[in-house]
């Protein structure tokens, strides 16, 4: 989406968000090859999204282009305690048609050969039923040739128009294809009534997720793999500037360690000391680091 965010001074500053597009920068930074999936329109804006898309190192030939049409858009405020509040117009939004729109056939095939796939509980508020059928399908098939699917529960009842037994269905059609699930605890809890983390994973487990990891602020993440609870804490708890993209940046972080080998309490360190550092600078998406020599591209 477009982003609009009010500054101290009460001036908007000019930007583009999305919770999963957070991530796909994140991962890329980490050294993951990125592509990013969505459908955006011909406009100006969308140029600008894609380009900084680019210059991220993420690749774009999954970016759907359609005529006459204009991303969403999303006015943000900052509180003192650095969280943030929005109002959204997305109604129109091609990003809610990708699964329908032409080339949505290709979109598919290349989730069935990727090596992770992954979406969060946003991703999947914006589709018709029929969308929701053919990513499902693809993440269905893409695990059987080998695909590992990485999927965060993220909920926002608005997304839902309030359907929260909907969001609820969905979402356990997503987990019963998940290799990993990277929810937050304070999502858990509202949506389904988890009373502490371990309900969650214990909750998750049924679904047949082997790997979870519950992300609970301050308090540390608790990991499940390989059969056994581990509590992985913050190594410092730090006041927020601006806690928007903490969660999507410790995704990327714990996501591209996995990748890469490292054990799941490595993985959330990794993820712990990302979310900090966002945490602690204005705006979803650090400056970009100075050396991107080992970054790969598609």
């Amino acid at each position: 989406m477009v982003e609009l965010a009010r500054d101290a001074d009460g001036r908007f500053a000019f930007g583009y968000g999305g919770d999963t597009f957070y991530t796909a920068i994140y991962l890329s930074r980490c050294g993951a090859e990125v592509a990013f999936a969505t459908a955006l329109g011909k406009d100006s804006y969308s140029n600008t999204i894609v380009a900084a898309a680019a210059a991220e190192g993420i690749a774009t030939d999954l970016v759907l282009r359609i005529d006459d049409r204009v991303p969403g858009l999303c006015l943000a405020e900052t509180d003192e305690k650095g969280e943030r509040s929005y109002e959204y117009w997305r109604e129109a939004e091609p990003a809610r048609q990708l699964f329908e729109l032409p080339g949505w056939d290709h979109i598919a095939e290349e989730l069935v050969a990727a090596e992770l796939v992954y979406l969060s509980g946003i991703t999947l508020s914006l589709y018709s039923n029929v969308g929701l059928g053919r990513l499902l399908a693809a993440l269905e098939f893409g695990r059987e040739r080998g695909a590992r699917i990485a999927f965060d529960s993220k909920w926002k009842t608005r997304g839902w128009r309030g359907d929260d037994q909907r969001a609820r269905a969905v979402f356990s059609e997503a987990l019963k294809r998940s290799d990993f699930a990277l929810p937050s605890f304070e999502d858990e809890a509202k949506l389904w009534g988890d009373a502490t983390p371990e309900a969650t994973i214990e909750r998750l487990t049924t679904f047949g997720v082997k790997e979870i990891v519950v992300k609970n602020g301050s308090q540390g993440a608790l990991i499940h793999a390989d059969g056994q609870n581990v509590r992985v804490p913050v190594p410092e708890v730090i006041k927020p500037v601006d806690a928007t993209a903490a969660g999507d940046a410790f995704n990327a972080a714990y996501l591209a360690a996995r990748l890469k080998g490292e054990k799941p309490e490595a993985a959330a360190l990794a993820g712990h000391r990302l979310a900090a550092e966002v945490m602690g600078h204005r705006g979803a998406i650090l400056p970009p680091p100075k050396d991107n020599g080992g970054r790969k591209r598609r």
